[in-house]
């Protein structure tokens, strides 16, 4: 279980605009992925048109539109798929 220094939330209106906090940063970005760290795990956002139209990492938020299609949490110990599951 994760115990974030910030509180985490993310508000989806009409699957079009969302606004995350708890965001540590923003790892890659283009209009059909989005990867961010955040206090509960690496967030991955997917869609198309996706944009970031506000950034503010003092406070841990970011506003996001376009058309959302998915939304993926991965813990840290998940990262490197599945090799690095065999080899723990």
């Amino acid at each position: 279980k994760r115990t974030g220094t910030r509180p985490h939330n993310l508000i989806m209106e009409n699957r079009k605009t969302m606004t995350v906090s708890g965001v540590g940063r923003v790892d890659s970005f283009d209009e059909q992925t989005i990867v961010m760290s955040t206090d509960m795990g690496e967030l991955t956002i997917k869609g198309t048109n996706l944009h970031i139209d506000r950034l503010n990492p003092d406070a841990g938020e970011a506003a996001i539109s376009g058309q959302v299609y998915g939304l993926m949490y991965t813990d840290e110990r998940e990262k490197g798929g599945f090799l690095s599951r065999i080899f723990r």
